[in-house]
């Protein structure tokens, strides 16, 4: 059974999850991973959602505040073994939601050329691509994307 959990960033699972994806990015990004490791620190992020398969962690991601109508989308990981299972995607709907929740609007996020995968299940979740943004700017090997996020209205007729 599939469970998303609202967390923060001293949650133990999501620090085993994270360090699963940095192990992954090392190998991905070589020496570029130094560059990005200033934007990943992991103190006092609020906004942490865990996946769990059967009680076992399975995925993550986290939401940070961007500015007044947006949400950055950061620490996106499923481990090897949980991929195509949709995990993903859970998580970054459960994200969203919180957003929306929480009054943004937008999120946007930043991922590497060299991750396909990544690429690939923001375009399949409606994220577009938009020039690199912040910190990001010039840097090659980044691949930015916004989504804008729909409230849903509830018809009461």
């Amino acid at each position: 059974m599939l469970k998303f959990v609202r967390t923060d960033s001293k949650n133990p699972d999501f620090l085993e999850l994270v360090n699963g994806l940095d192990l992954d990015l090392a190998v991905r990004d070589g020496s570029d991973r130094v560059f990005y490791n200033q934007f990943n620190k992991l103190d006092a992020i609020k906004h942490v959602i865990v996946a769990y398969n059967n009680d076992i962690p399975a995925g993550c991601g986290t939401i940070k505040h961007f500015s007044a109508d947006t949400m950055e989308v950061k620490r996106m990981f499923t481990p090897l073994q949980f991929r195509g299972r949709g995990i993903a995607s859970g998580v970054l709907a459960e994200l969203e939601k919180w957003a929306m929740e929480l009054g943004y609007t937008k999120c946007i996020l930043e991922t590497g050329k060299r991750q396909p995968e990544a690429i690939a299940l923001y375009k399949k979740n409606g994220y577009k691509l938009i020039p690199n943004y912040g910190q990001y700017e010039g840097i090659e090997n980044s691949v930015c994307f916004l989504k804008e996020l729909n409230f849903k209205k509830i018809d009461q007729t």
